[in-house]
Formats: structure tokens, sequence, C-alpha cells
């Protein structure tokens, strides 16, 4: 066994990713307060060909050096915008044909690994605040909810871990199925 090289990857140019298809979800980041957790949204939303992000209230924007240091690049391929209404963002998206998923602990949340992704669906997931969750109002524009199954103290997890786990199993569902 050998690590591969830049080279043996066949990383594509961010030219390619934009003329790329995408899957079709878009990220809402819900007055995220850490640059380093956009970023890191950032990165994952291009690992896996996210469609859109939407950053939202007081999230962040780039270019900003702290975003950059987690995002790697990912700013210049993601295609993303920022507007300050995050229930403005989810009603567009509604309308355009998107299923709003609230990721958040919530009375009718399901387990993510139940969550059923019907072909030729839409999704926008929902990201909030790391003290507060995501908010009420974005909540209330919610399809669905899901969570991720936790065993220990704490119950949540952060955000950029939590976008990193739902991303991929939407991803896998979507893609590898």
């Amino acid at each position: 066994m050998k690590k591969l090289s830049l080279e043996e990857l066949g990383r594509i140019s961010i030219a390619e990713f934009k003329d790329s298809e995408k899957i079709p979800v878009y990220i809402v980041l819900d007055n995220i307060r850490s640059l380093h957790n956009v970023g890191s949204a950032f990165r994952t939303a291009d690992a896996f060909r996210i469609e859109k992000i939407y950053l939202t209230g007081i999230t962040g924007t780039p270019p900003h050096r702290e975003i950059q240091k987690t995002a790697l690049g990912a700013t210049e391929s993601v295609a993303w915008e920022y507007a300050e209404n995050t229930a403005t963002v989810l009603q567009n998206l509604k309308a355009a044909g998107c299923t709003i998923v609230i990721v958040e602990q919530t009375t009718d949340s399901i387990p993510l690994q139940t969550f059923e992704v019907p072909a030729n669906a839409k999704y926008c997931l929902v990201f909030g605040n790391e003290v507060n969750g995501v908010s009420e109002e974005a909540i209330a524009l919610g399809d669905l909810a899901l969570e991720i199954p936790q065993l220990g103290t704490k119950h949540s997890l952060n955000i950029s871990v939590c976008l990193g786990i739902v991303v991929w199993e939407v991803f896998r569902k979507i893609h590898l199925s």
C-alpha cells in the first residue's frame, strides 16, 4: 500500500467542478457563528458536489482568512449566496421544489439512517447555530427533521462533524445506491 499523490487522485479543476453535475442538495447555514465551521461546510460541499450553500443571518461570508483556513479554496468552487433572512431562503427553496430538512433534535425528528431518499427529489439541509441550534422560524418551515442517534452525555456534535455525517449519508443514498 502507498499513499496516492495529488496527480494520482485525478482531481478536477474549479472550472470542471462548476460545469459538473451536482447532487440535488442545498445547504443552509442558519446563523453559524464560527468561521471555521463555515469553511468546513464549504469543503464538505465541494467533496460531495453540493448544488449550493446559503449563508444566513450572522453567518460569516467569504472572503475571510478564517473561512479559507478550513475551506482550502472550496469557496471558489462551491456556489454560495448570502441572505439576511433564513425563512426567505427556505420559502424560495420550497417554492422551487425542495424538501426542507431540518437537522435538529425535535419532537418529530427521525434517525438519519431511516431517512428515505426518493429518486429525483431535491433537498435543502438546514444546520443551525452552535449554541441555539436551528432557529424556530426555520423549524416552522421544515418538511421533516433528521437527527443523528448518539449515546454519549452531550447529545450534540460540532456542526462541521454533523454536517459531514448528514451530507455523506444523503450523498450515499442519492449517488451510490
